[in-house]
């Protein structure tokens, strides 16, 4: 009787370091690979309280994500502000010009962090500063991250006052034409350092 409990005692041995160091192979994994033909930045903004959705099309994405120690993590995106698609081609040639993005003298928009703190199980804070227009302004975003593997997806967002940043101003700083608030979504794809 006592031979299946040596034996399920010594399964047990085995097993239990085996799982541990996967389990902390898991969690010193560093996301560093951006794969940038699955990174987005969408938005939404309401004009005449109509909502109308867009997105640009290149997105440079500089990031480390450190599993085991957050703190260690960062993130730089860098938006090409002229491949903006804002709903149509009318609205795409409006905003590339001096009253909104300016694109002549600002054609990026950057977003650079300065802390990524844990909010517990798989969402996080990413506290930094976005410059946009000649101006910079302090940024939080939340951001969820999920793990398969070897990749990580990270999905976050945030609402932009876009008076803020002088984008629309003149006569379209009319909140009652186009809103303030503008969301942004964000979505990026992202493989381990160990990743053959």
């Amino acid at each position: 009787m006592n031979a299946p409990l040596s034996f399920n005692a010594a399964l047990l041995a085995i097993a239990l370091p085996l799982a541990s160091g996967a389990l902390a192979a898991g969690l010193e994994q560093v996301f560093n690979h951006v794969q940038a033909d699955k990174t987005r930045v969408d938005f939404v903004f309401k004009q005449m309280n109509v909502p109308i959705e867009g997105h640009f099309g290149k997105v440079r994405t500089d990031l480390v994500f450190d599993a085991a120690a957050p703190a260690k993590s960062s993130v730089r995106l860098e938006l090409d502000l002229a491949s903006i698609d804002a709903g149509s081609s009318e609205a795409n040639s409006e905003v590339l010009g001096k009253p909104w993005f300016n694109v002549k003298d600002n054609p990026t928009a950057t977003f650079v962090s300065t802390a990524v703190k844990p909010l517990g199980g798989n969402r996080f804070e990413v506290v930094g500063n976005l410059s946009l227009k000649g101006k910079t302004q302090p940024l939080t975003a939340p951001v969820t991250v999920t793990r398969q593997g070897d990749t990580a997806t990270f999905d976050g967002g945030f609402t932009l006052k876009r008076l803020e940043f002088a984008i629309g101003d003149g006569m379209w700083a009319d909140t009652s034409v186009v809103a303030n608030d503008v969301d942004v979504r964000f979505h990026a794809v992202a493989r381990s350092a160990t990743a053959k």
